[in-house]
């Protein structure tokens, strides 16, 4: 007889003593969803809830299976709160340490699918492309399925045993044990760590930020006596000055785009008033490259430019070290901007220096800064570099001799990672917790694995009063269990940390709310803050020169992509363009023109397009690595920039071993250090997807003004309508004697139509993950980027000035007369400054109602529907490429291959762990078919249906796509033309809307509204008068 197979329902099934299948299998009838008594508030169970609703994935569970299987498990009972074919959402919150973010999760039957920002939320509720991606990080196949000792599989009673006896022999001889933790911003962890450390008070609790903000926590509690960062609102400000603060990416935990956006659209409700942006930096940004004026200069520079400005504000003689006239009049402009502003404006700073921390405190209390807020400051970091410094000393003089990790990898981000590796190995007691077998995890001898953040209960207060709840949003899909359940355990109580989050929100925090809504809503604030009193009152103002050597100053940053590099091995990640270079699937040291030329170094095109690198060596003292080279316009002089977060090797596929790890030098935690570069053989390929630097003066492609011009002229000055020539007569584009094709009926019905402010959008990405998310976009790898077949559905193009400013490069490009001198100029313009002005622009399918890919198509797979979409029909699609050939906007994908289950492209949809990622309602393409952007039809068909269902007509905002969901920023409209009042109808009636390639009468859908550039620092306001100043 063959072998039987033994099908199985649930988890629960796999459970023998499972009071819940035993009664289950007593009923002949099946009933409705058991959830128990419910709690106190008379809220339904959740736990219960996911106990029944018996989902997960085959392959989270293989062992309870005899095959590979690929669909979903089914539910043991089918749950009221959940019917198939429709999303669930649940409020929840990320803090890993370096992202904090109240969110939403989307599930469908069960499977987080999409995240997006909990806009219900007063603070902390926006998301970046980390957060957007952290969905499919849950699905990574090389996750830790159980508890290990020693490398062996442990059940997790025998793992606590095994623990407890070794923490209580270490405590009974008194031996130290250091409690190393990531920053938890958790008020009940911190309430259970200390339970534990009264249990063996030979613990001692380091909290250790992967990526170090001590410098401004010990100002900040040194001027106030809490350790804390200060909180900025960048909507209540008109002057915005930035010391190397990179507030649009990760800088002191990020969630700044959406403040600083409000204030940059100038109309008629705010009389035409928008804020000023002075950036003063060494690397080139993303923050930098949205302000309205930017500053190059060197780190020790900006230390000093930082004093000047303090001092002059207080009318005191600055008597550092002379700075020169470029960043004098610079300095001027702030102080400028900062007293005719008053209390609009605001300062702050990224500089790695406490000095310097304590001078932004005082600058910003000084003016009265309504954007400054220390009555509730973020408490996202609380990690000491001094304390962090002393462990390590300990470590090594052999005081300690037992360590607890958990929420970290310091085996690959500290300096000296493989010493302190070495020397783990060699304690007599080491326990690590964390969701893959790391760098860490490897040298210790208990290893706990521990669940995904969408998989956990937790609470945090990101800021003083602000606080939030994170629920799982599917069972464990392994055998792993929480820190904070773990240290209850052996600190000897029987509540699950759920508990004890319930009972500390019930007796210290809410207060008239209750638990069950304040867990569906995700957040509860508690306004009765009081602002600290200042402790210290006198500043430190060194004198030191700035030192002028033949080093170079290395300047250690995060992209906005991988950030510190938890995420390292996922692939959407990975595959993201970096904003500014547009480089995938690598680190590299930024280099400016100036040093490129003395060194040596170059970047080229090979024949099929791509780009490639020289490769440096860079040392100091210690450390010395070989790194490709981007030359980077806007790079300082005498500077070079290097990404963190690349170069790790454990617990992930060999494809995601990309790039350098930089943390080696991350001397002190601090992110300048000298160096010493220099050529070596060898040229890089790099997998850029964007090789065309600058638009040659080109305004057909981004319009953009300044605020002065946007004010006083007409639009005809600065927007004016295209203009085309029909028998030698200039005719306006829109006008239909130069239309040559028919005209449709679109005043009924729905129409769409999405609008994309220039002003607002920063560039960031996050629409471009939120895409891959919901439109299941596959990972082509490295090799197929570099032949620009990478398959994002929506990109964003970044160009830089040639001249000094945009308008500069139309300006030469108009004023040319004749071929040669065109050529000439033309030549020069391919080149960007070495300071450019930088723009971005989102561009996907336009969906053209004159598109051009319709024509082509010999098989009809792309048509234009009545709602004003052009669809694919995919399996109509015969790969002819015809389309994609004649889009002028080049937003078409083929698909050269199988991306799916195709071990040639080993990533997330080749695992069945990684396919739970896929979301259900669009459908996975084949090779050899076109895709692009649908206006994520699935979205639209979705509300449609909803609103039929509930008999009511649909309203504006039901339709939304998942690029302008995620944009942090809310750049993004979309919507009904046909409906007058809709937020997408008054975009497009603004005088800022403009086509792009209009000159071609493709006549898009998706249009702009253009740039304004606020270059003068006296921003204009309206008179008595009306006129305008």
């Amino acid at each position: 007889m063959g072998k039987k197979n033994i099908y199985w329902k649930g988890f629960e099934e796999l459970n023998k003593s499972s009071e819940i299948v035993e009664k289950l299998e007593q009923n002949e009838f099946v009933e409705k969803l058991p959830v128990g008594e419910g709690d106190q508030d008379g809220n339904p169970n959740r736990r219960d809830f996911l106990k029944y609703a018996g989902f997960s994935t085959a392959a989270a569970a293989i062992v309870g299976c005899e095959g590979p299987v690929i669909k979903s498990v089914p539910y043991v009972v089918q749950p009221e709160q959940i019917i198939p074919g429709i999303a669930n959402y649940y409020a929840t919150t990320i803090a890993d340490g370096f992202d904090f973010s109240s969110i939403l999760v989307k599930t469908r039957e069960g499977r987080p699918i999409f995240i997006k920002g909990n806009k219900d939320a007063n603070s902390m509720n926006c998301t970046n492309a980390r957060i957007n991606a952290s969905v499919l990080s849950m699905y990574d196949i090389y996750r830790l399925q159980g508890p290990k000792v020693s490398g062996q599989n442990i059940s997790w009673n025998d793992f606590n045993l095994s623990v407890k006896s070794e923490l209580e022999t270490l405590s009974a001889q008194n031996k130290k044990v250091v409690l190393l933790t990531q920053s938890f911003a958790s008020p009940t962890t911190e309430k259970i760590i200390t339970e534990f450390i009264k249990k063996y008070p030979n613990i001692q609790h380091v909290v250790y930020d992967s990526i170090s903000h001590s410098s401004a926590l010990d100002a900040f509690e040194n001027s106030y006596g809490k350790r804390a960062l200060a909180d900025y609102d960048f909507s209540l400000s008109d002057t915005i000055i930035s010391i190397d603060a990179d507030f649009m990416s990760d800088w002191q935990g990020g969630n700044y785009s959406s403040g600083w956006s409000k204030n940059r659209v100038p109309n008629k409700e705010n009389e035409y008033s928008m804020s000023y942006h002075l950036q003063f930096e060494s690397n080139m940004t993303l923050t930098g490259a949205n302000a309205d004026n930017r500053v190059m200069a060197k780190p020790s520079e900006l230390k000093y430019v930082l004093q000047s400005i303090y001092l002059d504000l207080t009318n005191q003689k600055y008597s550092g070290p002379a700075l020169g006239p470029y960043l004098d009049r610079y300095v001027k402009l702030a102080v400028d901007s900062i007293k005719k502003s008053g209390n609009k404006a605001v300062v702050i700073s990224g500089l790695d220096d406490v000095d310097s921390q304590e001078i932004v405190l005082m600058i910003n209390e000084f003016i009265k800064s309504d954007a400054f807020d220390i009555t509730s400051p973020r408490l996202i970091y609380k990690g000491s570099n001094s304390s962090l410094l002393n462990t390590i000393d300990e470590l090594k003089s052999g005081k300690i001799s037992g360590i607890i990790t958990a929420g970290i990898n310091p085996g690959y981000t500290l300096p000296n990672a493989e010493e302190f590796l070495e020397l783990v190995s060699k304690l007599e007691f080491s326990l690590c917790f964390s969701m893959k077998e790391d760098e860490t995890a490897n040298s210790c001898k208990y290893l706990a694995a521990t669940p995904h953040y969408l998989e956990s209960w937790g609470d945090y207060e990101f800021k003083s009063g602000h606080y939030y709840l994170s629920q799982p949003t599917i069972k464990p899909l392994f055998d792993t269990n929480q820190f904070q359940d773990i240290i209850l355990t052996l600190s000897g109580s029987n509540n699950s940390f759920y508990d004890e989050i319930k009972t500390n929100w019930r007796t210290n925090i809410l207060k008239g709310k209750t638990w069950g809504k304040s867990l569906q809503d995700g957040f509860y604030y508690s306004y009765e803050n009081n602002a600290p009193r200042r402790i210290k009152t006198t500043l430190n103002l060194d004198n030191l020169p700035i030192q002028n050597n033949d080093e170079l100053d290395l300047i250690l940053y995060t992209k906005i992509g991988l950030g510190d590099g938890q995420q390292s091995s996922n692939p959407w990640l990975q595959e993201f363009p970096d904003p500014i270079t547009r480089v995938t699937w690598d680190n590299y040291l930024t280099v400016s023109y100036k040093d490129a030329e003395r060194l040596g170094l170059k970047n080229y095109n090979v024949s099929n397009g791509a780009l490639n690198g020289s490769y440096v060596n860079v040392s100091n003292d210690k450390n010395s690595i070989k790194v490709p080279v981007i030359i980077q316009p806007g790079q300082t002089p005498g500077t070079v920039g290097l990404a963190l977060g690349y170069g790790k090797t454990q617990a992930m596929s060999e494809e995601m071993n990309v790039g350098v790890n930089a943390f080696k030098f991350y001397d002190d935690f601090k992110k300048i250090h000298k160096v010493n570069v220099s050529k070596v053989k060898g040229d890089h390929e790099f997998a850029c997807i964007q090789l065309h630097n600058t638009m040659m003066g080109r305004d057909e492609i981004i319009k953009e003004t300044t605020l002065e011009e946007f004010i006083q002229e007409d639009k005809s000055v600065w927007n004016p309508t295209v203009m085309v020539s029909k028998n030698h007569i200039e005719t306006k584009v829109t006008s239909k004697e130069v239309d040559i094709w028919r005209e449709f009926d679109r005043s009924t019905g729905h129409h769409f139509n999405l609008s994309i402010d220039l002003n607002k959008c920063n560039g960031c990405g996050a629409c471009v993950i939120a895409c891959h998310a919901e439109n299941n976009v596959p990972v082509v790898g490295k090799e197929e980027v570099r032949k620009s077949r990478d398959m994002h559905w929506i990109r964003i193009d970044r160009y830089y000035s040639s001249q000094d400013t945009i308008q500069g490069d139309v300006e030469a490009k108009d004023s040319t007369r004749g071929f040669s001198e065109y050529k000439s100029t033309s030549s020069e313009l391919e080149k960007a400054s070495a300071n450019p002005q930088v723009v971005f622009q989102p561009v996907s399918c336009m969906h053209c109602n004159h598109a051009p890919c319709e024509t082509v198509c010999p098989v009809a797979a792309t048509s234009h529907g009545r709602q004003g979409q052009n669809q694919m029909a995919y399996n109509r699609c015969v790969g002819t490429r015809y389309c994609a050939n004649n889009c002028p906007y080049k937003v078409r994908r083929f698909n050269w291959f199988q991306y799916s289950q195709n071990d040639e492209f080993d990533y997330n949809m080749n695992n069945d762990l990684g396919r739970m990622a896929i979301n259900p309602d669009v459908n996975v393409r084949s090779r050899g078919v076109m895709e692009k952007c649908t206006y994520c039809y699935q979205r639209i068909s979705s509300a449609r249906i909803t609103a039929e269902n509930e008999e009511r007509e649909i309203k504006d905002g039901d339709f939304q796509v998942a690029c302008q969901q995620s944009c942090p920023a809310d750049a993004i409209k979309f919507g009904d033309i046909n409906d007058p009042n809709s937020e997408v109808s008054k975009e497009k009636r603004r005088n800022r809307d403009y086509a792009l390639l209009a000159h071609l009468g493709t006549a898009p859908r998706t249009t702009y509204l253009a740039k304004i550039r606020n270059q003068n620092p006296m921003l204009v306001s309206k008179s008595q008068n009306g006129s305008y100043q």
